[in-house]
């Protein structure tokens, strides 16, 4: 008898799960977590860098609110990922496993909705930078993601250079008196490589000009436009990395069943 108990006591305890499996995604999950934690500094710290009024006038389009939610989603997930796996906690691994399962399903609808409602997610990413440059003097880490995107795709505006009419400052009615009247951001610009400083008034009045003698100067065509040609010519390379991101959730979440068939024990 005591060799029988002693036999189901080992079953009990006893999990068929590899140490090696084990401390991968330990290990997986503490470099998720570690990056969490980096994301939820640079948030909080960017959030507390700003005025009262800037920072509450512009959160839907806020980089540091995006920073910060990702980044406390993501420290949530890895915790339990990461005890879970250590401690060998079924409830925190089955936790882990369902947040993995909704991400990726979450991931496959915006993929096809994406393709089966293409006009209207143009119209809702039209929505997002209009409102982006509506706000761009207002918060200055929205400020230079909208110069660095102009910069990187070569664009300006979102349909076309004059949709920065749209932001008070650069407005080209009469009655503004802004100093940057019709103007652009220098981001707009067509800058030489020659150029040692770069000239943050060389959009100035270009909203005045005609289409094509503000091309010898800026940059015309939205950048609406060139993201969409970007994802198109870059849709096997995107779905390449949608692909290598689905895997290891796949694989994560079929790690963290095996923990619970086998039975292993709660501490």
């Amino acid at each position: 008898m005591g060799k029988r108990a002693a036999l189901a006591t080992y079953d009990k305890e006893f999990s068929f799960v590899s140490p090696v499996v084990k401390y991968l995604l330990f290990l997986f999950n503490l470099i998720f977590w570690m990056i969490s934690l980096v994301l939820m500094s640079i948030g909080i710290y960017a959030r507390m860098m700003k005025h009262a009024e800037a920072a509450m006038a512009c959160l839907a389009v806020d980089p540091a609110i995006l920073l910060l939610i990702v980044g406390v989603l993501m420290f949530f997930i890895t915790f339990c990922g990461c005890v879970g796996s250590l401690r060998e906690n079924i409830c925190l691994l089955q936790t882990f496993c369902i947040f993995l399962t909704i991400i990726f399903l979450l991931q496959l609808a915006a993929g096809v909705l994406g393709f089966v409602f293409s006009d209207k997610a143009r119209n809702k990413v039209s929505e997002i930078i209009n409102n982006a440059i509506v706000h761009y003097r207002d918060d200055i880490d929205l400020q230079n993601l909208i110069d660095f995107g102009q910069k990187e795709f070569s664009c300006c505006g979102g349909v076309t250079y004059t949709d920065w009419s749209q932001n008070m400052y650069f407005n080209c009615t009469t009655d503004n008196r802004s100093r940057e009247r019709c103007s652009v951001p220098f981001s707009c610009c067509l800058l030489s490589k020659d150029e040692a400083v770069i000239n943050t008034m060389c959009g100035q009045g270009m909203q005045e000009l005609p289409f094509l003698q503000a091309g010898a100067f800026i940059h015309t065509n939205g950048c609406i436009d060139k993201l969409v040609n970007w994802i198109h010519s870059n849709l096997f390379m995107l779905g390449g990395i949608a692909l290598g991101l689905a895997i290891p959730q796949v694989d994560i979440t079929h790690t963290c069943r095996v923990y619970s068939r086998v039975g292993v024990h709660s501490n």
